[in-house]
Protein backbone atom coordinates (compact mmCIF):
# COMPACT_ATOMS: atom_id res chain seq x y z
CA UNK A 1 0.00 0.00 0.00
CA UNK A 2 2.89 2.34 0.68
CA UNK A 3 5.92 3.45 -1.24
CA UNK A 4 8.86 1.09 -1.39
CA UNK A 5 10.68 1.21 1.89
CA UNK A 6 14.23 2.50 2.08
CA UNK A 7 15.83 0.42 4.76
CA UNK A 8 18.09 3.07 6.22
CA UNK A 9 18.51 6.81 6.29
CA UNK A 10 21.41 8.38 4.48
CA UNK A 11 23.48 11.50 4.92
CA UNK A 12 25.15 12.80 8.05
CA UNK A 13 23.49 13.48 11.36
CA UNK A 14 24.88 17.03 11.62
CA UNK A 15 22.87 18.34 8.70
CA UNK A 16 25.94 19.03 6.52
CA UNK A 17 24.58 17.04 3.59
CA UNK A 18 21.22 15.81 2.40
CA UNK A 19 19.45 13.49 4.79
CA UNK A 20 16.73 10.98 3.93
CA UNK A 21 14.38 10.17 6.78
CA UNK A 22 12.39 6.97 6.74
CA UNK A 23 8.92 6.87 8.32
CA UNK A 24 6.73 3.78 8.61
CA UNK A 25 3.10 4.66 9.27
CA UNK A 26 -0.25 2.94 9.73
CA UNK A 27 -3.11 3.31 7.26
CA UNK A 28 -6.27 4.89 8.62
CA UNK A 29 -8.14 4.87 5.31
CA UNK A 30 -10.78 2.38 4.29
CA UNK A 31 -9.87 2.36 0.58
CA UNK A 32 -7.12 3.46 -1.79
CA UNK A 33 -9.03 6.70 -2.29
CA UNK A 34 -8.34 7.90 1.25
CA UNK A 35 -5.21 5.97 2.14
CA UNK A 36 -3.00 7.65 4.72
CA UNK A 37 -0.32 7.59 2.04
CA UNK A 38 -2.06 10.58 0.45
CA UNK A 39 -2.03 12.52 3.72
CA UNK A 40 1.67 11.87 4.25
CA UNK A 41 2.59 12.59 0.62
CA UNK A 42 0.97 16.03 0.84
CA UNK A 43 2.53 16.80 4.22
CA UNK A 44 5.99 15.67 3.10
CA UNK A 45 5.77 17.72 -0.11
CA UNK A 46 5.07 20.86 1.94
CA UNK A 47 7.85 20.10 4.38
CA UNK A 48 10.48 19.31 1.76
CA UNK A 49 9.69 22.55 -0.10
CA UNK A 50 10.94 24.50 2.93
CA UNK A 51 13.73 22.08 3.87
CA UNK A 52 15.84 21.40 0.75
CA UNK A 53 18.41 19.38 2.70
CA UNK A 54 15.91 16.80 3.96
CA UNK A 55 13.95 14.10 2.15
CA UNK A 56 11.24 12.08 3.89
CA UNK A 57 10.14 8.70 2.58
CA UNK A 58 6.93 7.29 4.01
CA UNK A 59 5.78 3.69 3.79
CA UNK A 60 2.17 3.06 4.81
CA UNK A 61 0.93 -0.37 5.85
CA UNK A 62 -2.38 -1.70 7.07
CA UNK A 63 -2.91 -2.05 10.80
CA UNK A 64 -2.80 -5.81 10.31
CA UNK A 65 0.81 -5.56 9.14
CA UNK A 66 2.41 -2.35 10.36
CA UNK A 67 3.58 -3.41 13.84
CA UNK A 68 5.09 -6.60 12.43
CA UNK A 69 6.82 -4.69 9.61
CA UNK A 70 8.52 -2.36 12.07
CA UNK A 71 9.52 -5.23 14.34
CA UNK A 72 11.09 -7.07 11.40
CA UNK A 73 12.99 -3.98 10.23
CA UNK A 74 14.38 -3.34 13.70
CA UNK A 75 15.37 -6.99 14.14
CA UNK A 76 17.20 -6.91 10.80
CA UNK A 77 19.19 -3.84 11.87
CA UNK A 78 17.30 -1.50 9.54
CA UNK A 79 15.19 0.52 11.96
CA UNK A 80 13.31 3.38 10.35
CA UNK A 81 13.94 6.87 11.64
CA UNK A 82 10.31 7.09 12.77
CA UNK A 83 7.43 4.70 13.24
CA UNK A 84 3.79 5.56 13.77
CA UNK A 85 2.28 2.38 15.24
CA UNK A 86 0.37 1.03 18.23
CA UNK A 87 3.00 0.67 20.98
CA UNK A 88 6.53 1.77 21.73
CA UNK A 89 7.50 0.78 25.29
CA UNK A 90 9.28 -2.42 24.27
CA UNK A 91 11.61 -0.48 21.96
CA UNK A 92 12.16 2.15 24.65
CA UNK A 93 13.13 -0.53 27.17
CA UNK A 94 15.88 -1.70 24.82
CA UNK A 95 17.31 1.81 24.54
CA UNK A 96 16.42 2.10 20.86
CA UNK A 97 14.37 5.33 20.96
CA UNK A 98 15.07 9.01 21.35
CA UNK A 99 13.49 10.73 24.33
CA UNK A 100 10.66 13.04 23.31
CA UNK A 101 12.28 16.07 24.95
CA UNK A 102 15.42 15.44 22.88
CA UNK A 103 13.35 15.77 19.72
CA UNK A 104 10.49 18.24 20.01
CA UNK A 105 10.56 21.94 20.76
CA UNK A 106 9.19 22.81 24.20
CA UNK A 107 5.92 24.38 22.93
CA UNK A 108 5.11 21.32 20.81
CA UNK A 109 5.90 18.83 23.58
CA UNK A 110 3.83 20.80 26.10
CA UNK A 111 0.83 20.90 23.78
CA UNK A 112 -0.17 17.23 23.92
CA UNK A 113 -3.53 16.39 25.54
CA UNK A 114 -2.61 15.56 29.18
CA UNK A 115 -4.78 12.44 29.33
CA UNK A 116 -2.74 10.92 26.50
CA UNK A 117 0.71 11.72 27.80
CA UNK A 118 -0.27 10.70 31.35
CA UNK A 119 -1.28 7.32 29.96
CA UNK A 120 2.08 6.76 28.31
CA UNK A 121 4.00 6.87 31.61
CA UNK A 122 7.29 7.14 29.71
CA UNK A 123 9.21 9.79 27.82
CA UNK A 124 9.62 7.98 24.52
CA UNK A 125 6.23 7.94 22.79
CA UNK A 126 4.29 10.80 21.22
CA UNK A 127 0.52 10.37 20.75
CA UNK A 128 -0.39 10.65 17.09
CA UNK A 129 -4.10 9.91 16.82
CA UNK A 130 -6.76 9.26 19.41
CA UNK A 131 -10.35 8.15 19.64
CA UNK A 132 -12.93 6.93 22.09
CA UNK A 133 -15.63 4.30 21.65
CA UNK A 134 -19.41 4.49 21.57
CA UNK A 135 -22.10 1.95 20.72
CA UNK A 136 -23.26 2.55 17.14
CA UNK A 137 -26.69 1.26 16.16
CA UNK A 138 -28.57 1.21 12.88
CA UNK A 139 -31.54 3.55 13.36
CA UNK A 140 -33.51 2.05 10.48
CA UNK A 141 -33.18 -1.52 11.74
CA UNK A 142 -34.02 -0.45 15.29
CA UNK A 143 -37.07 1.50 14.15
CA UNK A 144 -38.37 -1.37 12.03
CA UNK A 145 -37.95 -3.71 15.02
CA UNK A 146 -39.49 -1.28 17.51
CA UNK A 147 -36.31 -1.15 19.59
CA UNK A 148 -34.57 1.50 21.66
CA UNK A 149 -30.78 1.65 22.20
CA UNK A 150 -29.63 -0.65 25.02
CA UNK A 151 -28.15 0.61 28.29
CA UNK A 152 -27.29 -2.75 29.82
CA UNK A 153 -26.01 -6.11 28.67
CA UNK A 154 -29.38 -7.76 29.11
CA UNK A 155 -31.01 -5.08 26.95
CA UNK A 156 -28.29 -5.47 24.33
CA UNK A 157 -28.85 -9.24 24.17
CA UNK A 158 -32.63 -8.76 24.02
CA UNK A 159 -32.29 -6.25 21.18
CA UNK A 160 -29.90 -8.56 19.34
CA UNK A 161 -32.39 -11.44 19.66
CA UNK A 162 -35.14 -9.34 18.07
CA UNK A 163 -32.82 -8.18 15.30
CA UNK A 164 -31.84 -11.77 14.55
CA UNK A 165 -35.51 -12.75 14.31
CA UNK A 166 -35.95 -9.89 11.83
CA UNK A 167 -33.23 -11.34 9.63
CA UNK A 168 -30.44 -8.90 10.48
CA UNK A 169 -27.15 -10.51 9.42
CA UNK A 170 -25.04 -9.27 12.36
CA UNK A 171 -27.29 -8.37 15.34
CA UNK A 172 -24.15 -7.42 17.28
CA UNK A 173 -20.84 -7.49 15.40
CA UNK A 174 -18.08 -8.85 17.66
CA UNK A 175 -14.72 -8.38 15.90
CA UNK A 176 -12.18 -10.51 17.75
CA UNK A 177 -10.08 -11.19 14.66
CA UNK A 178 -6.34 -10.42 14.52
CA UNK A 179 -6.66 -6.81 13.37
CA UNK A 180 -7.86 -5.13 16.57
CA UNK A 181 -9.17 -7.74 18.99
CA UNK A 182 -7.42 -6.01 21.88
CA UNK A 183 -9.72 -2.99 21.45
CA UNK A 184 -13.02 -4.89 21.40
CA UNK A 185 -11.76 -6.92 24.35
CA UNK A 186 -10.86 -3.88 26.43
CA UNK A 187 -14.19 -2.19 25.79
CA UNK A 188 -16.06 -5.26 27.04
CA UNK A 189 -13.76 -5.66 30.05
CA UNK A 190 -14.37 -2.05 31.06
CA UNK A 191 -18.11 -2.37 30.61
CA UNK A 192 -17.99 -5.38 32.92
CA UNK A 193 -16.20 -3.46 35.65
CA UNK A 194 -12.76 -4.89 34.92
CA UNK A 195 -9.87 -4.09 32.60
CA UNK A 196 -6.41 -5.22 31.61
CA UNK A 197 -4.78 -3.90 34.79
CA UNK A 198 -5.67 -3.27 38.41
CA UNK A 199 -5.51 -0.02 40.37
CA UNK A 200 -1.74 -0.22 40.78
CA UNK A 201 -1.02 -1.04 37.14
CA UNK A 202 -0.40 -4.78 37.45
CA UNK A 203 -2.04 -7.12 34.94
CA UNK A 204 -5.44 -8.38 36.09
CA UNK A 205 -6.52 -10.10 32.87
CA UNK A 206 -8.02 -13.11 34.61
CA UNK A 207 -9.91 -11.17 37.28
CA UNK A 208 -13.30 -12.45 38.36
CA UNK A 209 -14.96 -9.52 36.56
CA UNK A 210 -13.18 -10.28 33.30
CA UNK A 211 -13.98 -13.98 33.44
CA UNK A 212 -17.63 -13.12 34.07
CA UNK A 213 -17.60 -10.76 31.06
CA UNK A 214 -16.27 -13.32 28.61
CA UNK A 215 -18.46 -16.06 30.00
CA UNK A 216 -21.45 -13.83 29.29
CA UNK A 217 -20.23 -13.09 25.77
CA UNK A 218 -19.74 -16.79 25.09
CA UNK A 219 -23.07 -17.91 26.49
CA UNK A 220 -25.43 -14.99 25.82
CA UNK A 221 -24.19 -13.54 22.51
CA UNK A 222 -21.95 -15.89 20.55
CA UNK A 223 -23.53 -19.12 21.82
CA UNK A 224 -27.01 -17.89 20.92
CA UNK A 225 -26.05 -16.92 17.39
CA UNK A 226 -26.42 -13.18 17.97
CA UNK A 227 -23.05 -12.16 16.52
CA UNK A 228 -23.64 -13.14 12.91
CA UNK A 229 -22.47 -15.77 10.46
CA UNK A 230 -18.75 -14.95 10.76
CA UNK A 231 -17.02 -16.36 13.84
CA UNK A 232 -15.58 -13.61 16.07
CA UNK A 233 -12.12 -15.07 15.50
CA UNK A 234 -12.50 -14.44 11.76
CA UNK A 235 -14.15 -11.01 11.98
CA UNK A 236 -11.83 -8.02 11.83
CA UNK A 237 -12.79 -4.51 12.88
CA UNK A 238 -12.50 -3.15 9.33
CA UNK A 239 -14.82 -5.86 8.01
CA UNK A 240 -17.33 -5.19 10.79
CA UNK A 241 -17.30 -1.48 9.96
CA UNK A 242 -17.84 -2.20 6.27
CA UNK A 243 -20.74 -4.49 7.12
CA UNK A 244 -22.28 -1.73 9.25
CA UNK A 245 -21.92 0.68 6.33
CA UNK A 246 -23.78 -1.84 4.14
CA UNK A 247 -26.66 -1.88 6.62
CA UNK A 248 -25.98 -5.46 7.72
CA UNK A 249 -25.13 -4.76 11.39
CA UNK A 250 -27.54 -3.84 14.14
CA UNK A 251 -24.98 -2.77 16.75
CA UNK A 252 -21.25 -2.60 17.29
CA UNK A 253 -18.62 -0.72 19.25
CA UNK A 254 -17.20 1.97 16.99
CA UNK A 255 -14.91 4.97 16.86
CA UNK A 256 -15.43 8.24 14.95
CA UNK A 257 -14.20 6.92 11.58
CA UNK A 258 -17.34 4.81 11.32
CA UNK A 259 -19.51 7.92 11.13
CA UNK A 260 -18.01 8.91 7.80
CA UNK A 261 -18.18 5.38 6.40
CA UNK A 262 -21.84 4.94 7.32
CA UNK A 263 -22.87 8.40 6.13
CA UNK A 264 -21.27 7.84 2.72
CA UNK A 265 -23.42 4.74 2.26
CA UNK A 266 -26.60 6.45 3.47
CA UNK A 267 -26.90 4.41 6.67
CA UNK A 268 -28.82 6.21 9.40
CA UNK A 269 -27.12 5.57 12.71
CA UNK A 270 -27.20 6.62 16.34
CA UNK A 271 -24.51 6.58 19.02
CA UNK A 272 -24.85 5.96 22.76
CA UNK A 273 -22.43 5.08 25.56
CA UNK A 274 -21.46 1.43 25.63
CA UNK A 275 -23.86 -0.60 27.79
CA UNK A 276 -22.51 -1.94 31.06
CA UNK A 277 -23.27 -5.12 32.93
CA UNK A 278 -26.13 -3.56 34.95
CA UNK A 279 -26.57 -0.25 33.16
CA UNK A 280 -24.58 2.41 31.41
CA UNK A 281 -20.87 1.57 31.56
CA UNK A 282 -18.87 3.50 34.14
CA UNK A 283 -15.70 3.61 32.03
CA UNK A 284 -15.18 4.01 28.32
CA UNK A 285 -12.17 3.07 26.27
CA UNK A 286 -9.84 5.57 24.73
CA UNK A 287 -7.21 4.67 22.17
CA UNK A 288 -4.05 6.51 21.21
CA UNK A 289 -1.64 5.49 18.49
CA UNK A 290 1.96 6.49 18.85
CA UNK A 291 4.86 8.10 17.05
CA UNK A 292 8.39 7.13 18.02
CA UNK A 293 11.86 7.92 16.72
CA UNK A 294 14.68 5.38 16.52
CA UNK A 295 18.28 6.35 17.30
CA UNK A 296 19.77 3.86 14.84
CA UNK A 297 20.46 6.32 12.01
CA UNK A 298 21.49 9.28 14.16
CA UNK A 299 19.10 11.78 12.62
CA UNK A 300 17.65 13.20 15.82
CA UNK A 301 17.96 16.86 14.81
CA UNK A 302 16.21 16.37 11.48
CA UNK A 303 13.58 14.06 12.96
CA UNK A 304 12.74 16.56 15.68
CA UNK A 305 12.34 19.39 13.20
CA UNK A 306 10.09 17.26 10.97
CA UNK A 307 7.94 16.18 13.93
CA UNK A 308 7.50 19.76 15.05
CA UNK A 309 5.96 20.31 11.62
CA UNK A 310 3.85 17.15 11.86
CA UNK A 311 2.33 18.35 15.13
CA UNK A 312 1.39 21.87 14.12
CA UNK A 313 -2.35 22.58 14.40
CA UNK A 314 -2.88 22.71 10.65
CA UNK A 315 -1.58 19.19 10.13
CA UNK A 316 -3.10 17.71 13.29
CA UNK A 317 -6.55 19.02 12.35
CA UNK A 318 -6.17 17.97 8.70
CA UNK A 319 -5.49 14.39 9.80
CA UNK A 320 -8.30 14.42 12.35
CA UNK A 321 -10.79 15.74 9.80
CA UNK A 322 -9.72 13.29 7.11
CA UNK A 323 -10.26 10.24 9.33
CA UNK A 324 -12.77 11.51 11.91
CA UNK A 325 -10.30 11.07 14.74
CA UNK A 326 -9.62 13.21 17.78
CA UNK A 327 -6.70 15.66 17.89
CA UNK A 328 -3.82 14.79 20.19
CA UNK A 329 -2.82 18.39 20.93
CA UNK A 330 -4.66 20.69 23.31
CA UNK A 331 -4.75 23.65 20.92
CA UNK A 332 -6.18 21.56 18.08
CA UNK A 333 -8.72 20.00 20.48
CA UNK A 334 -9.84 23.46 21.57
CA UNK A 335 -10.22 24.50 17.94
CA UNK A 336 -12.29 21.42 17.16
CA UNK A 337 -14.49 21.86 20.23
CA UNK A 338 -15.35 25.38 19.15
CA UNK A 339 -16.02 24.60 15.50
CA UNK A 340 -19.66 24.02 14.58
CA UNK A 341 -18.54 21.90 11.65
CA UNK A 342 -17.02 19.42 14.10
CA UNK A 343 -20.01 18.94 16.37
CA UNK A 344 -20.47 15.36 15.17
CA UNK A 345 -17.23 14.54 16.98
CA UNK A 346 -18.31 16.27 20.19
CA UNK A 347 -19.61 13.10 21.92
CA UNK A 348 -16.24 11.41 21.39
CA UNK A 349 -14.24 14.49 22.35
CA UNK A 350 -16.27 14.86 25.56
CA UNK A 351 -15.33 11.34 26.65
CA UNK A 352 -11.58 11.63 26.10
CA UNK A 353 -10.62 13.33 29.40
CA UNK A 354 -12.05 10.43 31.43
CA UNK A 355 -11.30 7.56 29.06
CA UNK A 356 -9.06 4.64 30.00
CA UNK A 357 -6.28 3.74 27.57
CA UNK A 358 -4.23 0.62 26.92
CA UNK A 359 -1.35 0.10 29.38
CA UNK A 360 1.09 1.39 26.77
CA UNK A 361 3.69 2.38 29.37
CA UNK A 362 4.31 -1.31 30.13
CA UNK A 363 7.22 -2.73 28.15
CA UNK A 364 5.30 -5.99 27.86
CA UNK A 365 2.19 -4.44 26.28
CA UNK A 366 3.18 -4.99 22.64
CA UNK A 367 3.63 -8.71 23.27
CA UNK A 368 0.49 -9.08 25.38
CA UNK A 369 -1.54 -7.12 22.82
CA UNK A 370 -0.34 -9.52 20.12
CA UNK A 371 -1.17 -12.50 22.35
CA UNK A 372 -4.68 -11.15 22.92
CA UNK A 373 -5.19 -10.81 19.17
CA UNK A 374 -4.19 -14.44 18.70
CA UNK A 375 -5.98 -16.06 21.64
CA UNK A 376 -8.94 -14.10 22.97
CA UNK A 377 -11.52 -15.35 20.46
CA UNK A 378 -11.03 -18.87 21.80
CA UNK A 379 -12.69 -17.73 25.03
CA UNK A 380 -16.04 -17.18 23.28
CA UNK A 381 -15.95 -20.15 20.92
CA UNK A 382 -18.16 -23.17 21.45
CA UNK A 383 -16.69 -25.07 24.37
CA UNK A 384 -14.16 -22.31 24.98
CA UNK A 385 -12.91 -21.57 28.47
CA UNK A 386 -12.78 -17.91 29.50
CA UNK A 387 -11.01 -18.95 32.69
CA UNK A 388 -8.39 -20.88 30.77
CA UNK A 389 -7.78 -18.31 28.04
CA UNK A 390 -7.68 -15.31 30.36
CA UNK A 391 -5.54 -17.23 32.83
CA UNK A 392 -3.05 -18.06 30.09
CA UNK A 393 -2.89 -14.41 29.02
CA UNK A 394 -2.41 -13.35 32.64
CA UNK A 395 0.50 -15.75 33.06
CA UNK A 396 2.07 -14.47 29.85
CA UNK A 397 1.69 -10.93 31.10
CA UNK A 398 3.40 -11.74 34.39
CA UNK A 399 6.27 -13.51 32.63
CA UNK A 400 6.64 -10.70 30.08
CA UNK A 401 6.78 -8.14 32.89
CA UNK A 402 9.41 -10.18 34.69
CA UNK A 403 11.47 -10.55 31.52
CA UNK A 404 11.16 -6.82 30.82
Amino acid sequence: MGMTATLAGCGSSDGSSEVTLKLVAADYGDSSANSSQKYWDKLVKEYEADHPGVKVEVSVYSWTDVDRKVKEMVAAGHAPDMAQIGAYADYAAKGQLYKVDDLLSIPVEANFVPQLTDASQTQYGMPFASSTRLLFYNKTLFSEAGLTPPQSWSELAADAKVLKAKGVKFPYALPLGPEEAQAETMQWLLSGGGGYTDDVGAYAIDSAENIKTFTWLRDELVGKGLTGPVAPAKLNRADAFEAFARGEVGMLSGHPTLMQMAAKKGVKFGMVPMPGIDGRTKATMGVADWMMAFKKNGHGKQVGDFLDFVYNDKNVLAFSHEYDLLPVTSSASDTMAGDQDDQDLAPFLDELPSAELYPVGKTSWAKISADIKEQIAKAVSSGGSPTGVLGSLQNEGIMADSAG
